[in-house]
């Protein structure tokens, strides 16, 4: 796996081993990344994050700073070892915990610009997903306004609707699709042209 643009394109990375981490393809983290626009200067919250690609991405891309939650040990040996070669430390904090008990902890790193979804799909198809991001993203001090949150989904699964988000589009790359939301009533979002293409 690599970087595909920005500070560190190019850069090979680690993926951990096994099924139980899905790493998100070249092509559909390209894909996500221009359908995001320009994320310098943002700040990034990356959920399941695996092995850090998606926010690492956005990092070489140059996002300001990141925060990645993860709950499998293999996963996170992997990622530290990613942000650790690339010399990312001091711009990404790892949350070592499940997401519905990493709420605190996203809180007080916040407020974010861009989130960044790619759970498992039995979870996300079982709405588990949607209801644990249902009660944190409405929080206070966890997005900013005119955040945007970008799904990676089956494409064979309806995106789910999103407490506090508006959906802006779904599009498929072969089996995965990425749908993309927008902070629900808010206004002057740079990116939300290139979002709704």
């Amino acid at each position: 796996m690599r970087v595909i643009a920005g500070t560190f394109g190019g850069r090979r990375i680690r993926a951990p081993r096994g099924a139980r981490t899905r790493p998100t393809s070249d092509r559909v983290r390209e894909a996500l990344f221009s359908a995001t626009g320009p994320v310098a200067g943002l700040s990034v919250l990356d959920l399941y994050a695996g092995s850090g690609a998606l926010a690492i991405e956005a990092l070489s891309r140059g996002a300001a700073r990141a925060v990645l939650v993860e709950r499998s040990r293999a996963a996170l040996a992997v990622l530290r070892a990613n942000l650790s070669l690339l010399g990312l430390g001091h711009r990404a904090a790892v949350v070592a915990l499940p997401l519905e008990r990493a709420g605190g902890a996203v809180r007080a790193r916040g407020p974010y610009d861009l989130v960044l979804v790619d759970p498992p799909y039995e979870a996300l198809a079982a709405g588990v997903v949607a209801t644990v991001l249902g009660r944190l993203l409405p929080s206070p001090g966890v997005l900013v306004a005119g955040a945007r949150l970008v799904l990676e989904h089956a494409a064979r699964d309806e995106a789910p609707a999103l407490a506090g988000m508006s959906r802006v589009r779904t599009r498929a790359y072969g089996d995965t699709a990425l749908s993309s939301y927008v902070a629900a009533g808010t206004t002057g979002l740079g990116a939300l042209g290139a979002l709704a293409r």
